[in-house]
């Protein structure tokens, strides 16, 4: 059932949406210029690795600048992609992996390969769950740029404190969701994008 839904809602969402995606898209191209997508591994479930879909907001090569976090102002974030990230719009082209199977409208958000090299045997847990565009954690967590901002090393707070948390939400919300609590994660998400 879920997959169904996440099927009708992922197709209708991307066509729905169609206008406002080639807007973001002309938006980065004649700011930032070419490509206009940012394709990164992501670890899903089962630990099977592939490519999430966002627009592009940072400058080209950032991940050769860089750690895989972005913290405060970061320098790598172009100006238009200062805005595009503040409001989520990033994650609209997930849409694509959400039609493939890669991903869920709702489930833990994968993380990069050498983070979840470093799980404990409780955090592999969430690898039995297929990754989505948001979950509880991407709620409470969803100025998680500024948190990691005010850390002396934000790598070590996101490993120690952000990620283990984001988990433990995950697998606890897991073990209660359906469709209608995935709706009101969904509508929760949609609340704090436009706040």
């Amino acid at each position: 059932m879920k997959r169904a839904v996440d099927l009708l809602l992922g197709i209708t969402g991307t066509l729905v949406i169609g206008p406002l995606l080639l807007g973001l898209a002309t938006l980065i191209f004649v700011s930032a210029g070419w490509p206009v997508f940012y394709r990164q591994e992501r670890v899903g479930r089962g630990g099977r690795r592939f490519k999430i879909w966002k627009f592009r907001t940072m400058v080209r090569n950032a991940e050769k600048q860089g750690l895989p976090l972005t913290v405060g102002n970061d320098p790598r974030i172009t100006f238009v992609g200062r805005w595009i990230r503040k409001t989520k719009l990033d994650e609209l082209p997930q849409l694509l992996n959400v039609v493939v199977g890669e991903m869920s409208l709702v489930g833990p958000r994968p993380e990069v390969p050498n983070y979840v090299a470093k799980y404990n045997d409780y955090q592999r847990q969430v690898l039995q769950l297929t990754p989505g565009i948001t979950d509880p954690a991407s709620i409470r967590f969803f100025q998680e740029n500024e948190l990691l901002s005010e850390a002396a090393s934000p790598e070590e707070t996101y490993l120690r404190e952000i990620m283990p948390e984001k988990i433990r939400l995950n697998l606890e919300y897991a073990r209660q969701a359906d469709l209608r609590s995935d709706l009101g994660v969904i509508l929760k998400t949609f609340k704090r994008m436009v706040a």
